[in-house]
């Protein structure tokens, strides 16, 4: 997990989640409200899911946005920025997704949660879905 200041709140609100259901979690920060960037922390978390440390990747700035574009940076990361239980689930069953994004202005703990829990709980359906995959990969290697 990571956020910047922004999503502070509902970092800390998705991790005490995680942590209640037997999740171990990995917070590389940030660790108060405190004004500070969000590309160091988001591209902390996915080099931690790209490199395998981490199976997937939950992070928190004020839109989802800034974040998401720093994950998909990574090669390896195929990051969504998931407003609601949908758009998890589709991101993993279709695309693989591994790491999700949250909106702390736009989303409260309650909303959160099952959007997580969804991206968690959700498998990838493979099939034609893993040649789309697959094509995404060669565009990171520059192949496409």
């Amino acid at each position: 997990m990571g956020s910047d200041h922004a999503g502070f709140e509902l970092k800390e609100a998705v991790k005490r989640q995680l942590e209640a259901e037997g999740h171990e979690v990995e917070d590389v920060g940030t660790h108060s409200a405190e004004s500070t960037d969000y590309p160091p922390f988001a591209a902390k978390a996915a080099e931690l899911v790209a490199g395998g440390e981490a199976e997937r990747g939950v992070l928190v700035c004020g839109s989802g946005n800034g974040v998401m574009i720093v994950a998909n940076k990574i090669d390896g990361i195929r990051a969504v920025n998931a407003h609601d239980v949908d758009e998890a689930e589709m991101s993993r069953r279709h695309n693989n997704a591994n790491v999700v994004t949250l909106s702390g202005q736009r989303l409260s703990a309650d909303q959160a949660a099952p959007i997580v829990d969804t991206f968690l709980a959700t498998g990838f359906d493979g099939g034609r879905h893993e040649r789309r995959v697959g094509e995404i990969t060669n565009v990171e290697r520059g192949e496409i």
